[in-house]
């Protein structure tokens, strides 16, 4: 399953647990914070995008981390010096209410959605907590709850570290979608969402998620390009023709519009360090290719070639 970035998640996911409940992170001391911040090693894919006589960064990011992920390393901190503009998928002011009026989407059938509300149950999140989110969105929020189980969580994301130091350094935020945009893109066609909602819902049944997010976080860290790449061939969320086709229109689909965006806030002259989803950078349709198809000089930072 893949993870979606919506900060309004973050907040669903934010409550008491007892022991069989996944925990939430603990928050590190003033300490911790200081060391994990001098230590931090680089983490995630990093590129210099150059045309039009100047240079931008992109960073393929995680939407989920540990609590000494939260810190920038050595290249990414350079990139952040060269730029002016964070870019990223959603910005996270237009969540909310972009969600109170999309509504809950397309209905499940009652026994599928009797297994969702079950499955949230499971996670300890109260009655009820996910019933006015789409199905996918839902899902989402019980990708993250599982993620948990192995000290795994939103807060610590790197798209949200890198809002909150833009937030800190009042630098200019630029969103690269919608929400709307971001839910019309991820809701299957109404045929396929069932088979898709059974899919997932079986790999969390089973406890079939924690292996694969395990294996995406790691890939992730150390930049693994191939692993990444490779992502559909052993997350188990793309094994029927439904989930591939809906994978390719969450991934693939989606970054052909990135990538004319991010040409078109370069073209302006700005200086853009853009965060997206690492695995946006791989496949057919990666942005560092798609970039490169629109004359821009590409140059892989991390892992470096």
């Amino acid at each position: 399953m893949v993870i979606h970035r919506c900060f309004l998640l973050v907040l669903l996911c934010c409550g008491m647990a007892h022991a069989a409940c996944p925990s939430p992170p603990a928050l590190p001391t003033t300490q911790q914070a200081a060391a994990w911040a001098a230590q931090a090693p680089d983490r995630g894919p990093l590129w210099r995008i150059s045309r039009d006589g100047h240079s931008s960064f992109l960073f393929g990011s995680l939407h989920v981390g540990k609590a000494d992920w939260a810190y920038p390393g050595p290249a990414l901190r350079a990139a952040w010096a060269q730029t002016d503009v964070l870019a990223v998928e959603l910005d996270p002011a237009d969540v909310a209410p972009a969600l109170q009026a999309a509504g809950p989407g397309a209905p499940l059938a009652p026994p599928l959605a009797a297994r969702l509300e079950a499955q949230a149950r499971a996670a300890c999140l109260p009655p009820g907590a996910l019933s006015a989110l789409p199905a996918m969105l839902q899902l989402s929020v019980l990708t993250l709850m599982e993620a948990r189980r192995d000290g795994f969580d939103a807060g610590f994301g790197q798209d949200l570290m890198l809002l909150a130091w833009a937030k800190a350094e009042r630098r200019p935020v630029q969103a690269l979608e919608t929400l709307r945009e971001q839910l019309e893109a991820i809701a299957p066609p109404p045929d396929q969402l069932p088979q898709i909602v059974d899919g997932a819902l079986r790999q969390l049944q089973r406890g079939e998620l924690r292996v694969p997010l395990r294996r995406l976080a790691d890939a992730w860290q150390r930049a693994d390009m191939q692993t990444l790449a490779d992502y559909p061939r052993w997350c188990g969320c793309a094994d029927t023709p439904a989930e591939r086709a809906w994978f390719k229109r969450i991934n693939d689909d989606r970054n052909v519009q990135l990538a004319a965006r991010i040409a078109a806030a370069h073209a302006t002259g700005q200086r853009l360090l853009v965060a997206v989803g690492a695995l946006h950078m791989s496949g057919p349709q990666a942005l560092p290719r798609l970039l490169a198809e629109r004359g821009f000089t590409v140059e892989a930072l991390r892992p470096a070639k």
